[in-house]
């Protein structure tokens, strides 16, 4: 049956059948992991907590080699997380073995979203849209990556040490942490489809070029307050590692959308 023959339930019935195709993609990858989630736990998850995390090894060498004081020099830093509800670390097994399986399977996802709408489309409105589909996957690991291996940890090393009071000492919990590593992590992997979303709006014609060229000035200043407020160390190294990337991805959002004569 083609496109123009299929009903409104037809059309349905292939949703359904996508959503069980990815629900199910889903639940097989999640089992595999739950069973397996103990020793990604102790080596990815938890990695961060301890002082030989590669991050601090790399920029403790850095402070060296340039003599800049760092607080990153201790390998003997170590965070250990405390548990305070019964239930918390089965629900968070159960919890991080799906969400890595959404994560992992995020491109199977994205291609039978693509196999859904794409013979609605014209055959210039199909390239223009995989490539958004293939730019925002890329983008989204990306930016997961660089939460993980470079703004998480420092984040962590400077909260986890940081006291209002001399009287007030830190007992991090096991839900505090998974809660943060999880949300700073998806909100930097969303934060990098910038450029996947600017390009579309730009496909539907409502931004032009001009419109990154008029914004760069307040947008610098609103993306390096952001990245201060994501890494709160107050060190301008820790600060350009994240506003780098952000300017970065102002500036590709920039180049992939229309010239205002096109």
């Amino acid at each position: 049956m083609s496109v123009t023959e299929m009903t409104f339930w037809d059309h349905l019935d292939e949703l359904r059948k996508v959503i069980f195709r990815c629900l199910g993609a889903i639940l097989i990858a999640g089992i595999a992991l739950f069973t397996v989630m103990p020793d990604i736990f102790d080596k990815v998850i938890l990695g961060p907590c301890f002082g030989s995390f590669p991050v601090y090894q790399w920029l403790a060498t850095l402070s060296q080699y340039f003599s800049i004081p760092s607080s990153f020099c201790d390998p003997s830093f170590k965070i250990k997380l405390i548990n305070i509800q019964l239930t918390s670390q089965f629900l968070i097994h159960f919890k991080i073995s799906f969400l890595l399986a959404t994560i992992l399977i995020f491109p199977y996802i994205l291609f039978e979203i693509w196999h859904f709408i794409s013979p609605a489309l014209y055959l210039k409105e199909k390239k223009s849209f995989l490539f958004a589909f293939i730019l925002g996957t890329l983008l989204f690991y990306i930016g997961i990556s660089i939460s993980y291996w470079f703004i998480f940890p420092i984040s962590l090393r400077f909260l986890a040490g940081y006291q209002v009071s001399q009287f007030v000492v830190n007992q991090l919990s096991l839900d505090s942490y998974i809660s943060t590593f999880t949300s700073l992590n998806l909100i930097m992997g969303l934060v990098f489809e910038l450029p996947m979303l600017a390009f579309i709006l730009s496909k539907l014609g409502l931004i032009k070029r001009s419109f990154f060229k008029r914004w760069r000035r307040h947008a610098i200043v609103l993306l390096v307050f952001l990245a201060a407020v994501i890494t709160p160390t107050g060190d301008p190294f820790t600060l350009s590692l994240v506003a780098v990337p952000l300017y970065l991805l102002y500036e590709l959002s920039g180049l992939l959308v229309k010239k205002d004569d096109q």
